[in-house]
């Protein structure tokens, strides 16, 4: 069953009177902005409260990317059918501008993000049978009263909030106020080298110096520490071994699904500074895509200069009926892009899309019949298509059959999830238009994700359906794509560790596998590492190291089979082009054994520490025009057992 065919759809107005005796009500907005007195005493801090702002709105008829607000009738309406939701006590009340004010009880921390989560989906819902002018984009902002902010004021920062919301279009409550404190730490050339020095040598040294201290007072923690590294090594591998094992029997298709195929909806999502020169090929490619249920193509970009292939997409919207043109003016983020496009997406189901992939063809009706099976998203498996370029190219491409040939597929099969993986991705359009995207966490897919599976959401990988992307050009443009995603794999494992664990909608068998995915992937850089303070430390309390000891037989074991094992497993599932160059795996094992599996450790760590310092920026990774190994590369076949395997770009496993 897919996510929202399960929800309980909002009452209509006439069973609104059967709401629950002790809601809350409808009042007025100087209700909501005054502070009730008891006496001649305010109400006490325990019985704090804060302010929340809905600002729901709508496309304009005559430009998707401008807004209108709701009549009266329907705010007032809404206002009514959402104090169900309300505790006792709690006022709704509509607002001059077209806003809908709340009075909230803060009684605990579950009280802000969550409450305020659950009552902008209840606000989608209520809107969205009043109002039947398509996809409404809604705002949530929030502050609180307190001995310093006073109602009123509370109110002018949710609002604030509200709007910040609405202008990301991602239905997430937003805080604003005084007492929210902005970190702006300065980033530069000095900051950067010291999380890396910090992130290798100070995580040897001081644990070193840990073990010496400790076994100076006579606490000798190597042992602990030992079979600690050994149990964590050995689910490593172990791990690995099982994924391989379960990516060689990829899943199969689902039936053909009865009757015709619906409408479907491409979004590109593009940055032009960055992308243009690949994006008119990119849209030609799109258009030459068949679809027996028919094509709509969104190209959704923003730009901070007019550029000339501004020209020519416009030029080429007018030629196509199929394609529209979709600039953000207000965009900073992919997330921005994707979330507008769905103002005009038509299709009962969206496939996501960067500005440099090219999806192999038949991609849409194959994706077709995991919808129809129910499945809310499919994620498909993207090709490194400019491997020839340089060595750089096909150790990358090498990495991303890994990753994504073996790795997630496989894990998805362990643990039963998939992850979307922000591109050759497809969702159902309900589900897309309740989640969206957040730009906030710089892996928006990510997070996205997890939050879809929160709600019971179902998510499946499909090696069958192909896309090929371009791989970064230069080592730095490399560190910095990967990381943008390491750092937003830790803000989402930060955000969502423990409330998927807590949701009741996953089983145990999933529950393990957010453990492994939020968990151990975040820990065991840091893990690895662990090794050679020990072996440092076991050496100058020995006077040497034991090399026939387990220790070094298990690590010969993890790093002589394991890496090779998934090397040779993705070679086996890698694209038919790919599997060609049997050289290039090769040097893709060689390269992890020597170098490049400790470097992408270092990324992890170095990520922590940015997250953990408060730097969240952006480095986009520059995009090319195709190279010249790209038009001639044949696709993997399209049947129910396809030799090519599944995508998460947003990987550094």
């Amino acid at each position: 069953m897919s996510l929202l065919a399960s929800r309980r759809p909002d009452p209509a107005p006439d069973q609104v009177a059967d709401r629950p005796a002790d809601a809350g009500r409808v009042g007025s907005r100087s209700e909501v902005v005054t502070l009730p007195v008891r006496g001649r005493l305010r109400l006490p801090t325990r019985h704090r409260q804060i302010v929340a702002v809905i600002d729901p709105v709508w496309a304009a008829p005559d430009n998707a990317t401008a807004s209108v607000r709701a009549e009266e009738d329907i705010l007032a309406a809404a206002a009514e059918r959402l104090t169900r939701h309300l505790h006792p006590g709690e006022i709704i009340a509509r607002t001059a501008e077209g806003k809908l004010s709340l009075r909230l009880r803060h009684e605990d921390r579950a009280a802000r993000p969550v409450r305020l989560q659950e009552m902008a989906y209840h606000a989608i819902e209520v809107f969205g049978s009043l109002d039947q002018r398509g996809v409404s984009d809604l705002g949530v902002g929030w502050a609180p009263i307190t001995r310093k902010q006073d109602p009123l004021t509370a109110e002018s920062y949710a609002a604030a909030a509200a709007s910040e919301s609405v202008r990301q279009r991602d239905l997430q409550p937003r805080q604003d106020g005084a007492h929210v404190k902005a970190r702006h730490p300065v980033i530069n050339l000095w900051t950067s080298s010291r999380q890396v020095l910090a992130a290798t040598v100070g995580s040897v040294v001081l644990p070193f110096l840990l073990l010496v201290g400790l076994y100076a007072i006579g606490i000798d923690v190597s042992g602990a520490l030992y079979w600690a590294l050994v149990a964590a090594l050995g689910l490593t591998a172990l791990t690995i071994w099982a994924e391989c094992s379960q990516a060689l029997d990829p899943p199969r298709l689902p039936a053909t699904p009865e009757g015709p195929a619906p409408r479907a909806t491409a979004v590109i999502a593009a940055y032009l500074p960055n992308e243009a020169d690949t994006i008119v090929e990119t849209v030609h490619r799109f258009l030459e895509q068949e679809y027996s249920g028919g094509l709509q193509i969104v190209l959704a970009y923003n730009t901070p200069v007019v550029l000339d292939v501004e020209d020519e997409l416009r030029r080429l919207e007018r030629e196509h009926a199929d394609l529209t043109v979709l600039k953000v003016p207000d965009s900073t983020s992919k997330a921005q892009n994707v979330n507008a496009a769905l103002r005009v997406a038509e299709g009962e189901f969206v496939g996501i899309f960067d500005a440099d992939h090219h999806p192999a063809a038949g991609s849409f009706d194959r994706a077709w019949h995991w919808i129809a099976d129910g499945v809310d998203v499919v994620q498909g498996h993207c090709v490194i298509r400019n491997g020839h370029d340089s060595a750089l190219g096909k150790l990358v491409a090498v990495e991303f059959e890994q990753i994504y040939a073996v790795a997630h597929p496989g894990r998805a099969a362990v643990y039963g999830f998939g992850i979307f993986g922000g591109s050759n991705g497809y969702w159902r359009a309900s589900a897309l238009e309740r989640i969206r995207l957040r730009g906030s966490f710089l892996t928006e897919d990510i997070e996205a994700s997890m939050r879809l599976l929160e709600a019971g959401g179902r998510i499946v990988n499909d090696p069958g359906l192909v896309s090929r992307e371009l791989a970064p050009e230069t080592a730095k443009s490399l560190w910095n794509q990967r990381m943008r995603w390491a750092q937003g794999w830790f803000q989402v494992s930060c955000r969502h560790f423990v409330s998927t664990l807590r949701s009741p909608t996953l089983s145990l068998r999933q529950k393990l596998g957010v453990v492994y995915l939020l968990g151990w992937r975040e820990l065991y850089p840091w893990v690895a590492m662990m090794a050679w303070p020990l072996f440092g430390f076991l050496a100058w309390r020995d006077g040497g190291l034991d090399l026939g000891s387990p220790m070094f037989l298990l690590l010969t074991l993890f790093i002589t089979l394991s890496g090779p094992l998934q090397t040779l497993a993705a070679w086996r599932l890698a694209a038919p082009d790919l599997r060609q160059h049997p050289s290039w795996f090769v040097m893709a094992a060689l390269a992890n054994l020597l170098f490049y599996t400790e470097l992408k450790n270092l990324v992890n760590r170095v990520a922590h520490l940015k997250q953990l310092r408060g730097e969240h920026q952006w480095v986009v990774t520059p995009r090319t025009a195709a190279s010249s190994g790209s038009s001639d590369a044949p696709t993997p076949p399209t049947t129910d057992t396809p030799t090519s395997t599944s995508t998460d770009k947003e990987a550094a496993a």
